[in-house]
């Protein structure tokens, strides 16, 4: 008996030695190479990424940043940036030059148009927010290829499209916390000119506050004193006071007619 099953085995490995494979049952892997995408899968798929994207700038921008910096010269920015910046990753994340090369790119343009004006902190972090949004939403995987043994074909995946709006909702719902104004002290400032520099001296410190109170109307919580002209009896002060629920400053420090221009 056991010589039977061992001669059995022998006669199989012998066997399996002369089997002649056929092509079919090998993986087709150019197969896998020329799945392609059809013309509505990717017109589909740039709509998807676009709507989210354009939605989701739309929220920070209007709900978040307009409701209390008012700069429409920013919201327009910052809604056609994140387009053009999603539409530009997608386009070229397709072929070989790379991601890299787009954002080196997009740095080249920022650096060209912003280096020729102060940016304020918080503007610029909205433009960094509202960059990394677009990439994650131009690059990030929305289909998958399926039956690659026999015919390889993209599927759009539900799960990947929920990835992708969820990084979108935990920005949103980051951005909604620190802009509370329960959690943020909202305090700006004021560059005054003031005339009264008998005033300036620490000695004198709280009656400068109660003079900067009635004539600004605000209250004060801390005074900075800057530049000192005693042939003009005139000083630059440092205002820091807190702004109401809903109130905002844009301005801010700016002494000049031109830099109200935007």
């Amino acid at each position: 008996m056991i010589d039977k099953i061992f001669r059995f085995i022998q006669d199989d490995l012998a066997s399996f030695g002369n089997m002649d494979i056929n092509d079919d049952m090998l993986l087709d892997v150019q197969s896998i190479t020329d799945a392609m995408m059809t013309t509505t899968q990717k017109l589909g798929e740039l709509g998807i990424r676009f709507a989210i994207n354009l939605l989701v700038c739309w929220i920070l921008v209007h709900f978040f940043y307009y409701r209390k910096s008012r700069r429409r010269d920013y919201y327009f920015t910052f809604m056609v940036f994140s387009s053009a910046m999603l539409t530009l990753l997608y386009i070229m994340g397709n072929v070989e030059v790379g991601v890299g090369l787009t954002l080196g790119l997009f740095a080249i343009f920022g650096v060209i148009r912003y280096r020729t004006e102060t940016v304020p902190i918080r503007e610029m972090t909205y433009l960094f927010v509202i960059i990394a949004l677009a990439a994650v939403n131009g690059l990030a995987p929305l289909y998958q290829i399926v039956d690659v043994a026999t015919a390889p074909h993209y599927v759009l995946n539900p799960g990947n499209v929920g990835v992708m709006a969820l990084v979108n909702l935990l920005i949103i719902a980051l951005v909604c916390v620190l802009e509370s104004d329960r959690l943020v002290k909202h305090v700006t400032t004021k560059l005054v000119l003031y005339d009264r520099i008998e005033l300036i001296v620490p000695e004198k410190r709280e009656e400068l506050i109660a003079d900067l109170q009635k004539r600004l109307g605000v209250k004060v919580q801390n005074v900075e004193i800057g530049h000192v002209d005693f042939l003009k009896d005139a000083a630059f002060i440092k205002v820091s006071y807190r702004l109401e629920k809903g109130e905002s400053n844009t301005i801010n420090e700016l002494t000049k007619a031109k830099d109200f221009a935007g």
